[in-house]
C-alpha cells in the first residue's frame, strides 16, 4: 500500500511541478510567515547546515540559505525531479549558491547519521505516505540535540483559502476531495502529529499554534489561475468537466472568496501548526 501511495504523490507532484514554478514568487509571499516562524522553532542561525524535507519549488529552502549565510548551507530535497529542476533554477536567479539539491523520498535520506544541525519541512508531512518513517529518518540524520520541525495545517475551518474552494467543489463534483492521497488537513488536531513525533523518537516535542496571512500581491483573477493549476485534484475535476460546469465552479469559487481580496489584493486568514522535537 505504501508503494502505491508513494507511486501516486510522485505522479501528482510531478504533473504540479510546472505550475508551483510559474506561481513561485506569489507562493513564496503567501508562505513567507510561516517560514518566518519555522527558521524560529527550529533555532535556525548562521552558520548552520540545514536540511529541507520535501522543499517544492524552492521554500523555505531558498530564505533559509540566506539565513545562515554562505558559512552555512542548506541541502534540499524532493521527490519530484521537476520540483527539484524549479527549485535550481530559482536558486541561480538569486544567486544562492550555499545550497545543494537531492531528488530523494522523505522515508529514505540518502545522507548519514547526525549530519545536520536542524532538518524542516514545511507542508510536506500531510503527504508523506509513511509519515512515521520519514520523522524516523529525519531524526536520524539530525544532529543529536537538534530540531527536527514541521509544518501542517490547522483545522479546515480556520482556513479559508482552502475550505472556500473546497466547498464550492464539493457541491459541484460529489466525492472530491483536495488530493488523491491524503487529506491536507490529515495532522489538523491538536497533538495528532506530535505523537508520530514521540513514537518516531524525538524529545523535547513542543507545538506551536501560528496564526497568520495568506497574503500575496495578486488579484482574484489571479487568485483563480494560480489555485486551478496548483491543485492537481482540482485540476484534474475541471479538466475533466464541461465548459459550462467549468465556469460556473469558476464564478461561485470567486464569489465565495471576494471578501478575502481588499483593494483587490489577497489576504487569507490562516493557521498552522508548527511542531518540533529534538533528534
Amino acid at each position: 500500500m505504501v508503494t502505491a501511495q508513494k507511486d501516486e504523490v510522485f505522479r501528482e507532484w510531478t504533473e504540479s511541478a510546472r505550475f508551483w514554478e510559474k506561481h513561485g514568487a506569489s507562493i513564496r509571499a503567501m508562505f513567507s510567515p510561516v517560514t518566518a516562524a519555522l527558521i524560529e522553532e527550529a533555532g535556525i542561525t548562521t552558520g548552520q547546515h540545514l536540511l529541507d524535507v520535501a522543499g517544492g519549488a524552492g521554500e523555505p529552502s531558498l530564505t533559509i540559505a540566506e539565513s545562515v549565510g554562505l558559512s552555512g548551507s542548506v541541502m534540499y530535497t524532493d521527490l519530484v525531479a521537476g520540483m527539484l529542476k524549479a527549485a535550481a533554477a530559482e536558486a541561480r536567479r538569486r544567486g544562492i549558491t550555499n545550497i545543494d539539491f537531492r531528488q530523494c523520498a522523505a522515508d529514505s535520506l540518502p545522507f548519514a547519521e547526525n549530519s545536520f544541525d536542524a532538518v524542516v519541512s514545511r507542508l510536506g508531512a500531510m503527504f508523506f505516505p509513511d509519515p512515521l518513517a520519514a520523522l524516523r529518518e529525519m531524526r536520524r540524520v539530525a544532529k543529536r540535540g537538534g530540531k527536527v520541525s514541521a509544518v501542517v495545517w490547522y483545522k479546515s475551518e480556520f482556513n479559508p483559502y482552502s475550505y472556500e474552494v473546497t466547498q464550492v467543489v464539493s457541491r459541484r463534483f460529489p466525492g472530491y476531495s483536495s488530493s488523491s492521497i491524503h487529506d491536507a488537513f490529515r495532522f489538523a488536531e491538536p497533538g495528532k502529529l506530535a505523537g508520530v513525533f514521540k513514537e518516531a523518537g524525538a524529545s523535547e516535542i513542543r507545538e506551536r499554534l501560528l496564526k497568520f496571512d495568506i497574503a500575496a500581491p495578486i488579484s482574484l483573477h489571479e487568485f483563480w489561475e494560480m489555485r486551478s493549476e496548483i491543485s492537481g485534484a482540482l485540476r484534474d475535476k475541471l479538466s475533466a468537466a464541461s465548459p459550462e460546469t467549468r465556469r460556473k465552479v469558476r464564478e461561485e469559487i470567486l464569489a465565495a472568496v471576494t471578501e478575502y481580496f481588499p483593494n483587490n489584493q489577497m489576504k487569507f486568514p490562516a493557521q498552522m501548526l508548527i511542531v518540533t522535537g529534538s533528534a
